[in-house]
């Protein structure tokens, strides 16, 4: 008999082959299994997001953090879902901006979230915060190439 774990791990395997319908087709029958387990749904997410699915996506990661709400990982990919996606007219800034402080907070040296919590900062015109995001990340890594010309952007264009 198959568990879920032999489901999640033949997925995660799609997932790195790029093939990820298939991918979803196997994490699926890992939740049919196990319905309480974040990471299946995680990965899952991660499948939908490869292929567009991005309503779906945003529902699994957002299933992962109610089961686990330590999953780091699924708070940065939901902020960046919506500070990416073209495909509605307006996306939550906001919501996405909670999301970047939770991963932060769980994990104050991930600097994918600083610069993005640094864009999104940018994006609501709060310019100051968006520098103060930057000077941390910076101190972390600092020849991150983006974040020194988002910094110098934010510098010549809007800070006078």
């Amino acid at each position: 008999m198959v568990d879920y774990k032999t489901y999640i791990d033949q997925g995660i395997d799609y997932i790195h082959q790029g093939k990820y319908q298939e991918a979803i087709n196997f994490i699926t029958q890992s939740i049919d299994l196990k319905d309480d387990w974040e990471i299946s749904y995680f990965y899952r997410a991660v499948a939908h997001q490869a292929l567009g699915n991005l309503d779906e996506a945003m529902l699994d990661y957002s299933k992962s953090i109610q089961i686990n709400p330590k999953m780091t990982d699924a708070y940065y990919n939901k902020a960046y879902i919506a500070l990416t996606r073209k495909d509605i007219d307006n996306p939550s800034i906001e919501k996405a901006i909670k999301d970047l402080e939770k991963a932060i907070e769980l994990d104050p040296k991930f600097v994918d979230a600083l610069y993005a919590m640094a864009a999104a900062q940018k994006k609501i015109g709060d310019y100051h915060k968006a520098l103060e995001y930057l000077e941390t990340l910076l101190q972390i890594e600092p020849n991150a190439v983006n974040a020194k010309a988002l910094k110098k952007l934010i510098l010549q264009k809007y800070i006078i």
